[in-house]
């Protein structure tokens, strides 16, 4: 098997499978994708668990024998996969699932490992193109990080048996061919699932609503407030419970009052930043530059991707790992570009 120095296997591999086999297995890429990322949570491991799966496939295809169809044999090897990534492994979070809210005046500690956190993906890596239009809203609302994060509470198996059942319609007889068990046991783990579900700030998958007019004009209300750093009709645009954080650092903020001060305080350098839209985990979102290269020129500083209920803005995250998210998401260098 052919992989990188750090033991995921190199995105180049399965250019070695015949042609038509390639095909065949590619088709199922995106999909198996998006159920990767909610069951670990990151898009390159994810990524790195579909190239798993399929070279498996590959390697495995003369004992397939077409006893199943094939899109239901690669989600039992990504099944596998997954569980064996998860086995032993600390759940990835959101900065408010670790802790209560900071104020403006907290220090930043120490940036958590990248492992911590939830990471963003772009909605054309996970929502496969074209279908039900049905299936597609759910798919992009079942990418939500609220919804991602609230799955990682979840026991592994019971995760997959959620998003078998409740996000990709399977029948429960189905999932237990897949787990190899019993149709009461995917009942009992469906059933466990929903309820630590329901604790959670969120609901199983409902249907995705594009933004209607009045969103995009708060979308475009949003840019020009933060480009001008108009702080005033910047809060005056977020719900008054609104959050914001910023993964690495486990700080978290809620409401108008520190948001504002936070960014006239140690936020101060996003003063005259440039953003640029994309669509992160079915939401609006942003990479954002500010100037604090030589002579101001603009340096890539963040992912902001924004949670919107009504006519408000309710949560903004603002992740910072751009050197491996802002080509992910086929950022430019710089804004101009």
């Amino acid at each position: 098997m052919t992989e990188t120095t750090t033991g995921a296997v190199a995105p180049g591999a399965i250019d070695t499978m015949p042609k038509e086999l390639a095909g065949r297995l590619e088709q199922h890429r995106t999909e198996l994708t998006g159920y990767c990322y909610r069951m670990l949570g990151s898009s390159f491991e994810a990524e790195d668990a579909v190239q798993e799966t399929l070279l498996r496939a590959w390697r495995g295809i003369e004992r397939f024998e077409g006893r199943a169809a094939l899109r239901s044999w690669l989600y039992r090897i990504a099944t596998n996969v997954c569980l064996d990534l998860l086995n032993g492994r600390q759940r990835r979070a959101r900065p408010m699932d670790l802790g209560p809210a900071s104020s403006a005046d907290s220090t930043l500690t120490p940036p958590l490992p990248e492992s911590a956190w939830i990471e963003p993906i772009p909605d054309e890596r996970a929502v496969p193109s074209g279908g039900d239009p049905a299936d597609v809203a759910v798919a992009r609302e079942s990418i939500r990080l609220a919804f991602v994060a609230a799955l990682q509470h979840l026991p592994p198996r019971q995760r997959a048996v959620l998003i078998l059942r409740e996000v990709l319609r399977w029948k429960a007889d189905e999932v237990a061919e897949l787990l190899e068990t019993t149709t009461a046991s995917v009942n009992s783990a469906l059933q466990r699932a929903r309820a630590t579900i329901a604790t959670s700030d969120v609901n199983a998958p409902v249907q995705f609503a594009a933004l209607d007019d009045a969103q995009r004009q708060l979308l475009a209300r949003y840019v020009d407030a933060f480009e001008r750093y108009d702080l005033d009709s910047l809060t005056s645009l977020l719900h008054e419970d609104a959050t914001q954080c910023m993964p690495p650092y486990d700080l978290w903020l809620r409401g108008h009052a520190d948001i504002r001060r936070w960014w006239l305080g140690p936020g101060i350098g996003c003063r005259g930043s440039r953003l640029v839209p994309t669509v992160a985990n079915g939401a609006p979102a942003f990479g954002q530059w500010k100037p604090s290269g030589p002579g101001g020129t603009f340096q890539p500083w963040a992912l902001q991707v924004l949670d919107i209920e009504g006519d408000r803005i309710t949560g903004m995250t603002f992740f910072l790992d751009t050197p491996k998210l802002f080509p992910l998401f086929g950022l430019p260098p710089r804004p101009e570009a």
